[in-house]
């Protein structure tokens, strides 16, 4: 015998009281999220991008570099993770799943934490993607501690 999970009930009745999640954001955090906000939405029509190949071709710095990893890291980690990444207009005050996982990341890789930077990347990326997605994501975390 099959234990049947049931399905969450997502009928726009049951979501009509739900509260958006807020998270109280730092203003790094919040200038951070915001640039990549404005990357997912300039990403949003550029065609995706190999993984390896885009990390491979990585070897800028300053401004172009911070532009550049931050629109490879978009580009790729919905094929990554293996769904669509939900990122909201720049400015909103609400936090998707998906920007707080990726804001987590920045935060363990800050605090030099390897342990729970390798737990959240082994909860949602790809084995095959986990080290390119862990090297955009350092790279991200060191162009913001550089400004």
């Amino acid at each position: 015998m099959m234990l049947r999970l049931l399905e969450p009930d997502r009928s726009p009745s049951s979501l009509a009281g739900s509260v958006p999640y807020t998270r109280p954001l730092h203003d790094r955090d919040r200038d951070i999220l915001n640039r990549l906000r404005l990357c997912a939405m300039e990403c949003r029509v550029a065609a995706r991008v190999d993984l390896f190949e885009a990390c491979a071709l990585l070897t800028l710095e300053g401004e172009d570099a911070k532009r550049t990893f931050m629109a490879t890291f978009v580009k790729c980690l919905s094929n990554a993770v293996h769904s669509p990444v939900k990122w909201y207009r720049p400015g909103a005050e609400e936090v998707t799943f998906d920007e707080a996982w990726v804001l987590r990341c920045l935060s363990t890789i800050e605090a030099g934490d390897t342990d729970s930077l390798s737990f959240l990347l082994r909860s949602r990326v790809a084995q095959a993607d986990r080290r390119y997605i862990g090297y955009l994501l350092g790279r991200i975390s060191d162009q913001f501690r550089s400004v």
